[in-house]
């Protein structure tokens, strides 16, 4: 099918592996992508910032046959402009840099041909950022006033003449060398003239938490790599800057450089833990234990949002029931206004910032992250402001099932607790129940994130009778004291618990319990 005006094809630079690299357009056109096509090295993190009602076609490409490569290449020229002429707009998302060694240029080209329109987007390339992560300066003052990039491999096999280098003294950047490594080295040596003693760094998935550095010489850096099993994706870069590793390091040494963390939560809730997991240098592993989804009690909803200033306190007890609940007033076409001298409670730190975010200053926050706690400075606030507890009127929303502690502990001093159903949770699907397990099993995560009672709950109905045994096996880091107590309920062994309930106090546990955090961040260590 043919559209009257065709749609527009963005060459989208994903940068060179850390999702944060990528470009605030880049973002901007994968939020509002209708189709998107990818190649293999592009973050998957990217990919769940594509909206639900796109399309997601994976075009990767790798491989040792440069014709059947091509063959591929023209199938992917054929589809983006099949795309743009049904009226689509496309973003083609590729690793790196689309015009560096990305073939985005032949895609432009065959594009232009067919008369499409194109906006190239460019991205964090992969020789400055992995440079970079490895802390190594491609240019110094002192020691390299230039740097060359080439490709290992070209599309007719044949080598790069380096006779073109002879005499060149600045850096040497390779990508797709791997495999050539060792004719690669000798070739510089022999016919670009460089010392044999020249330093040599190659470095394996740059900017992410499985990134290896292996350092050597011209003479000996292909026998070293060989040694320390290194694989694709890898870059050479070859001249006197990579000396400066040895000061520059730094990716390699934060605190949680390395480790695979699983954060079991909803796709929705983690994105804020896993990106302060990998401004950490860990791997964040989505996998959610549970699904979240509305509640169909809409004329509930409604009636109690029509009736909010009738409240005397509106009680907030997560980040998810703030986001729903948002969502519900947006959806209602209502805004702060409608709280009108409604107080607002927040169970801690992290909830009250999270209403903040909606123009809501929360007026009550316990010391303590739990229900207890919020139940008595509620209590206390109502005994101040209204002069009784007795028929005083408090909203609180939450999920479905919840513990029902707060509403009792309010109840038996006369307050009227009107509890609405924001949402509920379901089991999660059964491909990620199954790629838990498999994890566990094959010692594929170093810690899990427990960041909630229910969670763990879930977590041990996943494991059903081998939740002890595998759970033995990895660090699990409670979020507070409830869940740590639940989690022991269980059996299970918990590693540290956060002193604060709140995700950064969590995270900082767990850098202490893994040997590198400040001890003042965590207590309860095992």
């Amino acid at each position: 099918m043919t559209a009257t005006r065709p749609g527009t094809v963005y060459l989208v630079g994903a940068g060179p592996g850390d999702p944060d690299l990528v470009t605030l357009r880049g973002l901007e056109l994968l939020e509002s992508a209708e189709v998107v096509l990818h190649d293999e090295l592009v973050p998957r993190a990217l990919l769940a910032r594509v909206p639900s009602s796109a399309s997601i076609e994976y075009v990767g490409k790798r491989g040792s046959e440069p014709a059947e490569k091509q063959m591929k290449q023209a199938a992917i020229d054929a589809r983006l402009i099949e795309l743009a002429k049904a009226g689509k707009n496309v973003v083609r998302l590729k690793g790196g840099d689309p015009f560096l060694f990305g073939r985005g240029s032949e895609e432009a080209l065959a594009l232009s041909l067919a008369g499409i329109p194109f906006e190239v987007v460019p991205g964090v390339t992969s020789p400055l950022a992995a440079a970079a992560y490895a802390g190594i300066s491609l240019t110094h003052r002192d020691l390299a006033s230039s740097v060359v990039f080439l490709s290992g491999t070209t599309r007719d096999k044949t080598d790069f003449d380096f006779d073109e280098l002879a005499g060149h003294t600045g850096t040497v950047v390779i990508l797709m060398g791997l495999a050539r490594l060792r004719s690669l080295a000798a070739s510089l040596v022999s016919r670009a003239r460089r010392a044999p003693t020249t330093p040599v760094a190659v470095i394996q998935s740059a900017t992410g938490p499985d990134q290896r550095v292996v350092v050597g010489t011209l003479a000996d850096i292909a026998e070293r790599v060989l040694e320390a099993g290194l694989g694709t994706p890898a870059l050479v870069v070859v001249g006197e800057v990579v000396s400066l590793r040895k000061s520059l390091q730094w990716f390699d040494k934060l605190p949680l450089f390395g480790k695979r963390v699983l954060v079991p939560r909803t796709a929705q809730q983690s994105s804020r833990p896993s990106a302060l997991l990998r401004r950490r240098g860990a791997a964040p592993i989505e996998l959610p234990l549970i699904r979240v989804v509305p509640s169909s009690n809409r004329d509930e909803i409604q009636k109690a949002l029509a009736s909010l200033r009738a409240y005397d306190i509106v009680l907030f007890t997560s980040e998810n029931t703030v986001s729903y609940f948002s969502a519900e007033l947006s959806a209602a076409s209502l805004d702060a206004r409608a709280f009108g001298g409604a107080r607002v409670a927040a169970v801690g730190e992290g909830t009250a910032r999270a209403l903040a975010t909606l123009g809501l200053r929360a007026d009550i926050v316990p010391p303590k992250f739990r229900a207890e706690a919020l139940a008595e400075v509620v209590l206390q606030d109502l005994e101040r402001t209204t002069g009784g507890t007795a028929g005083a009127r408090v909203l609180l929303p939450r999920a479905r099932v919840a513990r029902e502690i707060l509403p009792e502990l309010l109840r038996q001093r006369g307050v009227q607790v009107d509890v609405l159903t924001l949402y509920e949770t379901l089991p999660a699907a059964d491909e990620d129940r199954l790629e838990i397990v498999r994890l566990l099993e094959t010692a594929g995560l170093d810690a899990i994130l427990l960041l909630s009672s229910s969670m763990v709950d879930s977590l041990v109905e996943v494991l059903g009778g081998r939740a002890a045994e595998l759970l033995s096996r990895t660090t699990l880091a409670s979020i507070g004291p409830i869940t740590t107590a639940a989690a022991e309920a269980h059996g299970l062994r918990v590693a540290t618990t956060a002193s604060e309930s709140t995700i950064e106090s969590l995270i900082e546990a767990l850098e202490h319990v893994s040997g590198r955090g400040d001890p003042a961040a965590t207590r309860g260590v095992v």
